[in-house]
C-alpha cells in the first residue's frame, strides 16, 4: 500500500512538473519579445493593426521598383512580400504569416521595434527629440522606423554585411547647417544617406531598387559622389547615372 501511495505521489509530482514546463513554454511562445507579438496566423484577406505591424517589417520586400503600402490590408502585394521574406530566410514560401515567419521577425527586432542591425540613434544624430523637421516628432520617428526595416532587407540581400548610415533625420536647423535642400526628405525622417564600406555606393544604389525606396540618389547625381541617398518619397525619382540607375 505504501509503495503504491509513493508511486502515485511520484506520478503526481512528475505530472505537475510537466504541466509547469508546458506552461512556461507556452508563455515564452506567447510573449515573444518586448516589442510586438502576433496572436494569429495572417493570410490574404486579413485586416487590422497586426497586418500593419507586419507590413512595416516587410517594407523592404515589395519587389523591384515597388513600394508596399502600410494600410493594414493583407492583399496580393503583402502576400508577395511575405513570400519574398520567407524565401530570403529559408522559410517555406507560402505567403502565409505564421509561427515560422513571426519567429524570424522576432529574432530580427529589438525591444524598441527597430531591426537588430539599426537603431534610432543611427537614424538621428541631429537631436534626441525628433522635433524641428517638416513633420511632427512622432511621424518623423515612425518614418525612420520604416526606413530601418527597408535597410535591414537591403543589408540581408547584400550578404548581411554592415551598412553605414551617415545621415538620417534632420531638423530645419540641422539641415541648414549641412547645406541640405529646403525640401530635403531628411526633414521628414524617411531618408538615409549611406556611406561606402563592404559595398560600393553603386552596389547600394542598385540593390536599393528592390527594397521599397522611391528615392535613390547616388554617384553621378550632383553632390552625391560620397554617399548614396535613399528615401520613401511619394513618387519615384532615381538618379545615380554613374551606376546606371535612373
Amino acid at each position: 500500500m505504501l509503495r503504491r501511495t509513493a508511486r502515485s505521489a511520484l506520478s503526481l509530482v512528475m505530472f505537475m512538473i510537466a504541466a509547469l514546463a508546458g506552461t512556461v513554454a507556452t508563455a515564452s511562445t506567447a510573449h515573444a519579445d518586448g516589442c510586438y507579438t502576433w496572436t494569429r496566423t495572417l493570410s490574404q484577406g486579413a485586416t487590422g493593426a497586426d497586418v500593419t505591424q507586419l507590413q512595416i517589417r516587410l517594407g523592404g520586400y515589395p519587389g523591384y521598383g515597388a513600394v508596399l503600402a502600410i494600410d493594414g490590408d493583407y492583399g496580393p502585394a503583402t502576400t508577395a512580400a511575405v513570400k519574398r521574406f520567407q524565401s530570403a530566410y529559408g522559410i517555406a514560401s507560402d505567403g502565409v504569416a505564421g509561427s515560422a515567419t513571426f519567429s524570424k521577425l522576432y529574432a530580427l527586432q529589438d525591444d524598441d521595434c527597430t531591426p537588430v542591425h539599426f537603431s534610432y540613434a543611427e537614424l538621428n544624430d541631429c537631436n534626441s527629440t525628433w522635433e524641428g523637421g517638416a513633420v511632427s516628432a512622432a511621424t518623423a520617428k515612425s518614418n525612420a522606423l520604416r526606413t530601418m526595416w527597408k535597410l535591414e532587407a537591403l543589408r540581408h540581400a547584400l550578404g548581411d554585411q554592415p551598412i553605414t548610415v551617415t545621415s538620417g533625420f534632420r531638423s530645419h536647423a540641422c539641415n541648414d547647417a549641412v547645406g541640405g535642400a529646403s525640401s530635403s526628405r531628411h526633414l521628414y525622417g524617411d531618408a538615409a544617406d549611406l556611406g561606402a564600406g563592404p559595398h560600393s555606393l553603386c552596389t547600394l544604389a542598385k540593390q536599393a531598387r528592390n527594397h521599397g525606396f522611391n528615392g535613390i540618389l547616388g554617384p553621378g547625381y550632383p553632390g552625391h559622389s560620397d554617399h548614396t541617398h535613399v528615401d520613401h518619397r511619394a513618387s519615384r525619382y532615381w538618379s545615380a547615372s554613374s551606376c546606371g540607375v535612373s
